[in-house]
């Protein structure tokens, strides 16, 4: 392992701590959309104003300022509804400060990278670590006045970061300069103030524990039925007692429905939110509760029948088999998706690509499946590949993030274990080790295929090169013993398992090292053949047989 970095030791990734269900309210009345409509501005008007004192403490935010904000949100709506809008308000800023943290470390990168490749001569070359000088002084010159702006940046943001300020745009940023560019979004300006006033209403209420069906604002019986609880200045629209107002639309939710419905009959705390869909002109209710804490399965539990190993690629999963002992089984498997499109497209594909590779591996009876544990944030900046736009395109454009927990979300529904493991070098492994042995006429093997078996074996805790081979393994798994070193002496150590006296395979026919046609040799060119009877004097007492080869006639 002579100049490659230590790897990192896999682990079992903890399972969801939340749960979010989703139904439509359909046939509601267009008295129902105007109380909605109504309830969703003024709430929403409600948390922009405490979006902006929040924003305005800064630092200085405490105990004392959270109760005077929400003392007057309540004078305007109810206790509880402004506990919900003051706890949103607070998610929403230090989701920001996280954001501007991650902001000034990508900056520090850039700055980095940038000062290393300023100092090396014209044309120097890198190395696989670091990158090189640049070509021309004309980049170098351009590169500088980069570096000039970016340390301007960086000194703004950690002086914003210092004072505690941050910039947040309820609706969202993106939405915001969509503005801007009605045309390339195919949206009129109508279209565009519809969307921005939705996305800014605020129709959401925290559960309670111990209250009837764990919620007081917004109340979902058994049935479905779907009732709200009206701020002050809207208490003259209810239609039913103590200020609420009955949807009337009632919920099912198909999906974790008796979860959900259980919950509630034990009262325990369920959060609610209604929102608008523009572009369809559906209303939704999201329900969402908290799952408790669960200690995780170890390893050793995890992938006692084997692992699936899984190479995440920008158009596909490849997938591969493996046994406990870390043998590939089968073939490889791949689960397309395309992620061009708008976001939707884009969740949806890699949630169907995510189905199809937990059915299968809950039909191949493993219990986990492994994945490389990867963060391409060091890899997204322009200052390390700057040349290589197409190859910054295509990892930015994979959702880490978001695919590993919805894989984790997705799989504890089924009982699987998602094992990470050290992405280093499995791609380049992977196609060393395994691509051409397991490569034949009937079985093509990818790089991202073998890729998935090194992962694989890296999940079971196997090395994916070191000393061992794929014949080795096969043979373990057959219950032979691995061929001796190329001497007896200690230094190339011992061999890998012996195997049991009562094992049927222990003195049958070697099995091929991969699958090939019927009378055809393996791709490595050499025969198994049954054990027999030696052709020579000195082995004779091995197997008890003296043979002689017959004399040669001259003459």
């Amino acid at each position: 392992m002579g100049g490659l970095r230590k790897l990192e030791t896999p682990f079992v990734a903890p399972g969801p701590c939340g749960v979010a269900v989703r139904d439509r309210l359909k046939h509601l009345t267009p008295q129902d959309e105007r109380v909605l409509r109504a309830v969703g501005a003024h709430q929403g008007a409600l948390a922009s104003r405490d979006l902006k004192t929040r924003c305005a403490n800064g630092l200085e935010h405490g105990a004392d300022t959270w109760a005077a904000r929400k003392r007057d949100l309540t004078k305007e709506s109810s206790s509880r509804i402004a506990g919900s809008i003051t706890k949103a308000t607070h998610d929403q800023w230090a989701l920001a400060r996280r954001c501007q943290a991650a902001h000034i470390r990508q900056l520090d990168a850039g700055i980095r990278t940038l000062r290393h490749r300023l100092s090396l001569p014209l044309g120097e070359k890198g190395t696989k670590h670091a990158a090189g000088g640049y070509r021309s002084k004309g980049e170098w010159f351009r590169k500088s006045r980069r570096l000039a702006a970016l340390e301007d940046r960086h000194a703004t943001a950690v002086a914003d970061w210092q004072a505690g300020r941050v910039r947040v745009v309820r609706g969202g940023k993106r939405l915001l300069n969509t503005r801007q560019h009605l045309t390339e979004a195919r949206l009129t300006e109508g279209e565009w103030r519809e969307r921005w006033v939705a996305e800014r209403w605020f129709i959401a209420a925290d559960g309670e524990s111990g209250k009837r069906f764990g919620n007081e604002t917004i109340r979902v019986t058994p049935d479905g039925e779907v009732s709200i609880k009206l701020p002050v200045p809207l208490a003259h629209l209810a239609n039913t007692r103590h200020g609420r107002y009955t949807l009337a639309s009632t919920v099912a939710f198909a999906h974790r429905g008796a979860e959900w419905a259980d919950r509630i009959t034990a009262n325990r705390a369920v959060a609610y939110r209604i929102h608008l869909d523009t572009e369809r002109g559906r209303w939704y209710l999201t329900a969402s509760w908290q799952r408790p804490a669960v200690q995780t399965i170890p390893l050793a539990a995890a992938c006692a029948r084997g692992v699936i190993g899984v190479d995440t690629n920008a158009d596909h999963f490849a997938a591969y088999l493996l046994d406990q002992h870390g043998n590939p089984v089968g073939g490889p498997h791949r689960f397309g998706y395309d992620l061009s499109g708008t976001t939707t497209h884009r969740d949806a594909q890699i949630r169907h690509a995510l189905t199809r590779l937990i059915n299968w591996a809950v039909r191949a009876g493993v219990a986990a499946i492994g994945i490389e544990d990867l963060d391409f944030t060091t890899e997204k900046t322009r200052e390390k590949h700057g040349r290589r736009k197409r190859f910054r395109q295509l990892i930015s454009g994979m959702p880490t993030g978001k695919l590993k927990a919805r894989l984790v979300s997705m799989a504890a529904e089924q009982g699987l274990a998602i094992v990470a493991v050290d992405p280093a070098y499995t791609s380049m492994w992977g196609a060393q080790h395994w691509q051409k042995p397991l490569t034949t006429p009937r079985r093509k093997m990818s790089r991202h295929d073998a890729a998935g078996i090194a992962i694989g074996r890296r999940a079971l805790g196997h090395p994916v090169r070191d000393g061992v081979s794929p014949a080795r393994t096969e043979l373990r798994a057959w219950g032979r013993t691995a061929p001796p070193p190329h001497d007896r002496s200690d230094r190339a150590g011992h061999r890998t398992a012996q195997a049991a006296p009562g094992n049927r395979g222990r003195e049958g026919t070697r099995p091929p090292t991969t699958d090939r046609p019927p009378g055809e040799p393996p791709p490595s060119g050499k025969r198994k053949r049954e054990p027999s009877a030696s052709n020579t004097v000195r082995d004779a007492p091995s197997t008890q047989q003296w043979v002689q080869d017959s004399l040669m006639h001259t003459g």
